[in-house]
């Protein structure tokens, strides 16, 4: 059977009843790739165990199997890039799995001129009902796909196979991100000039939704793309188009997945305080665009502007989710 220079980065944290089935999607691959490298951060129960039981169904894929303190997916994931091998790397968990095709297509479509490619997939929720990803089509709505990855972060982990030598040269994942160390990196990686990417239109990987998955952490997660808006607007300064209208709709949509995550799991009051919240978060990712350095004479004025394009800004906002604010307003006896 045919391989591929690709080493899968596997982190996994307590994932003895998974982990078999994601090793399995791997060694289902039309075209293997030449090694696994599971990182065990610090699980307490026998997930090393379990994920070593598969070695013998992997054939001639390599399986090597670390363990280390827990420190989370993304200290997880730079010590199994520390330890790859391959000139290529692909991301899977421990809680998902890869379809047959999905590193031949993968690697079909990695021409010399790309540092990454990703692609659609299949989300699996805890009842079993599955529903399209479509990342592709987000790809191919602005002329610089690095603005719709700002403003939409469209790039799923599992979907990625990567230049091993582009991801460590940006410093691989942020360990000081507790959540969206992945958007991170594509946004890092990507903004770096001549750095090109593509998603294509294919559901190669099962993203299996769980109570514990770190797209549960909601407020964690807010607050780490609050962070990764404003660390990457120099970068959208250096690019074509209007630099303020992508910040402000990174940072509405960022409070609209809050709010609606909030209000999925019945947490009313939690949706509100998010809603609330974001004129001050737009306004801070404002000046941040308009007024990098805080102490020019420019100041007031610049301010006083951000201010009027904060109330803009926040009114546009209640019309677009006037659908989601209304039920909260009811439940309070406000409207």
């Amino acid at each position: 059977m045919r391989s591929a220079d690709v080493s899968v980065i596997l982190p996994a944290f307590r994932a003895e009843a998974t982990i078999r089935r994601a090793l399995a999607s791997v060694a289902a691959q039309t075209l293997r790739p030449k090694e696994v490298v599971v990182i065990d951060d610090g699980s307490s129960d026998r997930t090393a165990d379990e994920a070593r039981a598969m070695a013998g169904a992997l054939g001639s894929i390599t399986l090597r199997v670390f363990r280390q303190d827990h420190a989370g997916p993304g200290a997880a994931r730079n010590r199994a890039l520390r330890e790859a091998t391959g000139t290529f790397v692909a991301f899977l968990d421990a809680d998902d799995e890869w379809l047959p095709a999905k590193i031949a297509r993968s690697i079909a479509f990695l021409t010399e001129d790309l540092v990454l490619v990703a692609h659609d997939g299949i989300i699996v929720s805890a009842d079993g009902a599955q529903s399209l990803n479509a990342c592709a089509q987000r790809f191919v709505e602005h002329r610089d796909p690095f603005v719709t990855l700002y403003r939409k972060g469209f790039i799923d982990t599992c979907s990625v196979v990567a230049r091993r030598d582009t991801v460590i040269a940006v410093g691989g994942f942020d360990e000081s991100l507790p959540n969206a160390q992945d958007f991170d990196l594509w946004l890092k990686m990507l903004a770096q000039p001549g750095n090109r990417f593509l998603v294509f239109a294919e559901a190669l990987v099962r993203y299996h939704l769980t109570p514990g998955s770190v797209m549960s952490h909601v407020d964690r997660r807010l607050a780490c793309c609050l962070t990764i808006a404003g660390r990457y607007i120099p970068a959208l300064k250096a690019r074509p188009g209007a630099v303020l209208a992508s910040v402000i709709f990174r940072g509405l949509a960022i409070h609209h997945e809050a709010a609606v995550a909030h209000w999925g799991r019945g947490r009313l009051f939690n949706a509100l305080r998010v809603l609330l919240s974001a004129p001050l978060h737009l306004l801070g990712l404002t000046l941040d665009t308009l007024l990098p350095n805080r102490d020019v004479p420019a100041r007031k004025p610049i301010l006083a502007a951000a201010w009027l394009w904060i109330v803009f800004a926040a009114t546009a906002y209640l019309v677009q989710f006037r659908g989601l604010i209304d039920p909260i307003l009811r439940a309070l006896g406000i409207a």
